[in-house]
């Protein structure tokens, strides 16, 4: 049984960009909801996220076990679970089958039939990161089985929640995949609006592309990224934010020696950029043996 307010359209939590000027007089993109955002507690019982590493909650490592990584999901799971608790509901149980280095595919023949087995009220259905990733990808391809597992996971009254791609616009890493996010992020909102998915939409959140939002590998999100996702997700559901400030941008960075950036460039190359051209030779990945955090439903109370 569907427990929560099936979205008419994916417009009905989009967000709407507007201007701001930063303190260097340039305008950035801004968003705000569109619709008013319901301070009701979440009428969802269960929720399980099904992913690769950015649901897995790399590199929001948790202090008290550095193997096991938090997040955006545990973090949304953790808000949800309270607030129904605070209104005198029972806790939100929550799963996290999300491994790292997965691609789209192997996550849907996967991990989405295991989610289904438990019959979640809300799951969480975000990967293609890694494809895009891949000079030969496909993305029409990834996009229709994105649209698929969507469609079979609504099927079983299942709310949806997806997640537009970062707009890296030219900073960091990861520009290179802009297009190819782009046209990704368009078949989502496609999906969403189709079957009736919520979504989280980063690449409205220009902010998210800061590079102080990234880990040391630049691919991973740190622990205040992972926040501000959290926050995008509530909103994405059309729920209030923890943080109503949560798409502020950050001050602005401090000028960085040449010499520092081309040292921390060389270093970044040598530990991350190599072990990847590596596994990617080798057809290894980081989640080879990895197995889900949390696999099965439990109350988080």
């Amino acid at each position: 049984m569907n427990h929560a307010s099936t979205p008419q359209s994916s417009a009905d939590h989009s967000s709407a960009p507007h201007d701001h000027m930063n303190s260097s007089g340039q305008f950035e993109a801004r968003s705000t909801p569109t619709v008013e955002l319901s301070s009701e507690p979440p009428q969802w019982r269960s929720y399980v996220a099904i992913g690769d590493s950015f649901s897995e909650g790399l590199w929001d490592v948790a202090p008290e076990n550095p193997d096991v990584c938090r997040g955006w999901a545990d973090m949304l799971a953790l808000t949800l679970s309270s607030r129904r608790q605070a209104a005198g509901l029972s806790p939100l149980s929550y799963a996290n089958l999300a491994i790292r280095g997965r691609l789209l595919r192997p996550i849907i023949s996967e991990q989405l039939p295991r989610a289904l087995d438990m019959s979640p009220d809300l799951i969480s259905i975000i990967g293609g990161g890694n494809d895009i990733l891949r000079p030969a990808v496909d993305v029409d391809l990834i996009a229709a089985h994105l649209d698929h597992a969507v469609a079979q996971a609504r099927a079983t009254g299942a709310d949806v929640l997806l997640a537009t791609g970062t707009d890296f616009s030219g900073r960091g890493s990861l520009a290179f995949t802009r297009s190819r996010t782009a046209i990704f992020n368009s078949h989502i909102w496609s999906i969403a609006q189709r079957h009736g998915a919520y979504v989280a939409n980063m690449w409205g959140h220009r902010t998210i592309s800061d590079p102080r939002m990234w880990a040391e590998d630049r691919i991973h999100l740190t622990t205040q990224g992972h926040r501000r996702v959290a926050d995008m997700a509530l909103v994405g559901l059309g729920l209030q934010p923890e943080d109503p400030g949560f798409d502020a941008p950050l001050d602005d960075p401090q000028p960085k020696n040449p010499r520092v950036r081309a040292r921390e460039n060389i270093v970044w190359a040598r530990e991350h950029v190599g072990p990847w051209i590596k596994r990617r030779l080798t057809g290894t990945s980081t989640g080879d043996t990895r197995v889900a955090k949390y696999p099965t439903l439990e109350p988080i109370d």
